[in-house]
């Protein structure tokens, strides 16, 4: 018997307990069944509500119920390979080609320019006026950047500060902060459930049968706003920085896709519009910021700012 057939029985089977020799319990369980019906939109084996009546965020906020038809066990993180229900292979060629790295180790070989497994402020500058950002950002990218994220990825290797502020690939999972969105977990393997949630809890069709894949820049903020943890202004400054520089730079008519932004995360995305930009053609996504010439999708200067 189905739940929707003990749903609709309960209310005559309560009436009639008195006069049965069915015992107390069963009538019991009827009753919680009803309930649970009426509280979760999700077809649990369990019972178990998804949604709280009276926490109202939890129906503002609702995850993703069908990851598993896709994603073999998407709770399990994955070490080097970034799935989604799109692409449940993750980025194919980029994943073979740094397969001894964790995810969130590919994210950032991008900026390691040499290859040694060590990216200097030098880097992290060519790698922003190579993504087409101008002098202005990528110097304040670079000071930001090193500024924070250096000394984290030096103390796994040496109690003394790293003078040039040097930021250490191996160890570049320390540099994980707070209120982030948990894609990626302590050890820099990405999560896939937690992907695919972003695009269910933060989205204003709050449907769990719509699957959107673009997001707004609004819908981004309620992201970022829905993962701040308290007492944590780095992590909200960071945060902030990170997805706002991300939505610079893959946008298109003001929404961000979720194919991009999943080859963000995985740092394939990034090789494509470095090639991209010194094509002819250029990157025709992102606001662009006159780095090489372009500005968002047009090639309008003949000189990088």
């Amino acid at each position: 018997m189905n739940t929707g057939m003990l749903t609709s029985i309960a209310p005559t089977v309560r009436l009639k307990a008195s006069t049965t020799l069915l015992p107390a319990s069963f009538f019991t369980l009827i009753d919680s069944i009803r309930r649970n019906s009426t509280m979760n939109n999700a077809p649990l084996k369990s019972g178990h509500a998804l949604e709280a009546p009276k926490a109202p965020v939890t129906r503002e906020r609702r995850n993703r119920i069908d990851t598993d038809k896709v994603i073999e066990r998407p709770y399990l993180p994955r070490a080097s390979i970034a799935p989604s229900v799109e692409q449940p292979d993750g980025s194919a060629r980029h994943a073979e080609k740094y397969a001894d790295y964790s995810v969130m180790q590919q994210h950032c070989v991008y900026w390691d320019m040499d290859g040694d497994g060590v990216i200097w402020p030098i880097d992290t500058w060519r790698g922003f006026r190579d993504l087409g950002f101008n002098l202005l950002f990528c110097f304040l990218a670079m000071i930001v950047v090193h500024a924070t994220l250096s000394l984290p990825t030096r103390l796994a290797i040496s109690y003394i500060p790293d003078p040039f502020l040097r930021i250490y690939i191996r160890t570049i999972h320390a540099d994980k902060h707070g209120s982030d969105s948990g894609i990626f977990d302590t050890e820099g393997r990405f999560v896939p459930c937690k992907f695919e949630d972003m695009w269910t809890k933060y989205t204003t069709t709050n449907d769990r049968s719509a699957h959107p894949t673009t997001m707004s820049l609004y819908e981004l903020w309620l992201f970022m706003r829905g993962n701040r943890l308290a007492m944590d202004p780095f992590g909200w400054v960071a945060s902030f920085l990170e997805w706002v520089t991300t939505f610079l730079l893959v946008q298109h008519d003001c929404m961000v896709n979720k194919e991009d932004v999943r080859r963000v995360l995985d740092g394939s995305l990034f090789f494509d519009i470095r090639q991209a930009r010194r094509s002819q053609q250029g990157w025709t996504k992102g606001w662009g910021l006159g780095g090489d010439g372009f500005i968002g999708g047009e090639k309008l200067l003949p000189f990088g700012l």
